[in-house]
């Protein structure tokens, strides 16, 4: 129609990773079928803190995940949401919205290392 505006959708192609610590694990023994032998994971996102980035800030929300890579309480993990979630190896048909894709090794920023897993 003439003079009305249409909101449009824009696909970005790019994918976004976010970091988080492990905080806890998710047991449910009734789910959907698809999401059977599936291990679940609490994390908390971590933000680079913007008045110190030689140090992270830990996010106000939690977030479940399928944990893909074995990772383990406490640890730093990349993890990705949304559609980008459903790329991860196996989670085509899965419900999933948030997916443990990667355990961190070693945060730089700025020229400074400011995570280490190895510490």
């Amino acid at each position: 129609m003439r003079g009305t505006r249409h909101a449009r959708r824009v696909r970005s192609p790019h994918k976004i990773m976010f970091l988080a610590r492990v905080e806890g694990s998710v047991v449910s023994t009734k789910k959907e079928a698809s999401m059977n032998g599936r291990k679940l994971l609490l994390l908390r996102p971590q933000l680079v803190d913007e008045k110190d980035p030689t140090k992270f800030r830990p996010g106000s929300n939690t977030i479940v995940a399928v944990d893909t890579v074995g990772a383990g309480i406490n640890e730093l993990v990349m993890f990705c949401q949304g559609s980008s979630a459903r790329l991860a190896g196996g989670m085509k048909d899965a419900p999933v919205d948030a997916v443990v894709i990667g355990i961190v090794d070693t945060v730089d920023v700025l020229g400074k290392e400011i995570y280490s897993a190895k510490n």
